[in-house]
């Protein structure tokens, strides 16, 4: 394989999933780019042959069944049931982005939790809001239609964004506004009077409150209702088309805009690509990529809005292949990429919560948004007090030379048997951690700490001892530059 397959692997896996370590790129660089694509956009291959053929290892062995993407038994086990305070449902989610062999539909999951942001903290009850991450997990990846049926049935989002205060001589505009506004034409491509025609649609579209109390895993879920005496009958009119609109109705009729094509390729390409500036202000400011947009809104069209078929367009673009190291880790990518790189937690044990914890102090707290609006992204993830998060964070991960991950690192890097000039050992870090692509800079500086004290060398037991600690405090060093802050 070529250093330049693997690199780009490498990348994939970083904007597809939550990185791969050097075992996995290997495995999938003999595969080739276009299959691990392929593989990826069909996650029901996994027990086909498909990525299946990456293994999360403990120690070098394999972890015992079940899979975590089969069976949930075994993380209920460990990190306790669906209706588990909202921590353990961050972390068990946590969990699934760095250990599941359909890595894509966790992270289709996350993109739509970033666009339809949606917080556990107004409902106060976590197995709606996991239902609702469940959701985005069986049709993220299918077409805009279902998805945003499926979103206006999802009673999170419905409690979220007061639909279920939205009646027929009542109505309350929230889900209407934002269902335009925020999940699927951005603003400036509809009128006052066409939220107030969606606000009608949706009337009737709400849910039943659970009439039981607690089971052994938490509370009864809520689930969608339609209240047919609730819903407005009357003539609408909706981005100039009239009619006895219902729901369904009003989500053909966004599917079918020019401008729902354009804001969900930019929403894509933001996530998977480059980062892009606020969503508030696309209306105002133009693409970076305008060209890459139009691929994004030419697939749209082309699949009638079919993520797949759109996101098998942006990896096979060279305009994603030539993205590399130009977007900000989110701090569940810094997070999943961080705990992928050392290899730990390839099994359900207990601690995982932290890692989702990490990720909020970094700015990101799982199922946590603070508005509608989501995560601002790109440079919004980082100031003085979140980099400072990140670095010692990351800084502390990779400090255990017993790390499953750091030790493959050293047993990379000293698997010649003789020895490494410091040009050698700064390149087969950079590689190992990344493979990283760096600036002058940071390679200087990176140079200058494996130059201090000459070749590295494993001769003799004394001699691994101390290039054993020369090796993580140069992946320490790698893992707080600059660049490690993007993927």
């Amino acid at each position: 394989m070529s250093d330049s397959e693997l690199s780009l692997i490498a990348h994939l896996m970083r904007r597809a999933g939550m990185g791969a370590n050097r075992q996995e790129l290997e495995v999938l660089a003999a595969k080739g780019y276009d299959a691990v694509v392929d593989d990826l956009l069909h996650p029901e291959r996994f027990s086909e042959g498909g990525l299946d053929i990456i293994h999360p290892y403990v120690n070098g062995t394999l972890p015992p069944e079940p899979n975590p993407d089969d069976d949930d038994d075994i993380l209920l086990r460990y990190y306790g049931g669906i209706g588990s305070p909202s921590g353990s449902s961050q972390g068990k989610w946590m969990y699934r982005m760095v250990n599941s062999r359909r890595p894509l539909k966790e992270k289709v999951s996350l993109f739509w939790h970033q666009v339809f942001a949606c917080a556990a903290s107004k409902s106060a009850h976590p197995r709606t809001n996991r239902r609702q991450i469940e959701m985005f997990r069986r049709v993220g990846l299918s077409d805009v239609r279902h998805i945003l049926t499926e979103l206006s049935k999802d009673p999170a989002m419905i409690f979220w964004l007061d639909n279920n205060e939205n009646h027929r001589e009542e109505p309350n505009e929230n889900y209407g506004r934002e269902l335009l506004e925020l999940f699927s034409m951005g603003v400036g491509n509809y009128t006052e009077e066409d939220v107030k025609a969606v606000t009608m649609a949706f009337t009737g579209w709400s849910f039943r409150q659970p009439v039981h109390g607690s089971v052994p895993f938490g509370k009864w879920a809520t689930n969608f209702e339609y209240f047919e005496d609730d819903h407005d009958e009357a003539t609408k009119t909706f981005l100039g088309e009239t009619g006895h609109f219902n729901g369904e109705d009003i989500i053909e009729i966004i599917a079918n805009q020019p401008a729902t094509a354009r804001f969900i390729s930019r929403h894509m390409y933001n996530f998977f690509v480059a980062d892009e500036p606020p969503v508030s202000s696309w209306n105002e400011v133009a693409p970076q990529d305008p060209e890459a947009i139009g691929i994004l809104v030419g697939a749209y069209f082309e699949s009638k809005g079919e993520i797949r078929h759109m996101l098998r367009a942006l990896f096979n673009s060279n305009f994603f292949k030539e993205a590399k190291f130009k977007k900000v880790k989110s701090p569940a990518e810094m997070v999943g990429g961080l705990l992928k790189l050392v290899g730990t937690y390839r099994f359900p044990t207990p601690g995982i919560n932290h890692y989702a914890d990490a990720a909020g102090l970094m700015g990101q707290s799982l199922m946590m948004p603070l508005t509608v609006e989501g995560w601002l992204t790109g440079q919004a993830w980082i100031d003085g007090g979140t980099l400072n998060e990140r670095v010692n964070f990351a800084v502390n991960e990779v400090a255990d030379p017993d790390k499953p991950g750091i030790r493959d690192i050293f047993q990379r890097v000293a698997s010649n048997g003789g020895s490494l000039s410091p040009d050698e050992f700064v390149d087969k870090s950079l590689d190992l951690v990344g493979p990283l692509e760096v600036g002058d800079e940071t390679r200087q500086e990176l140079l200058e700490y494996a130059t201090s004290e000459g070749d590295l060398t494993f001769g003799k037991d004394e001699d691994k001892e101390r290039s054993e600690g020369r090796v993580v405090k140069m992946v320490q060093l790698i893992v707080s530059s600059r660049e490690f802050q993007f993927g």
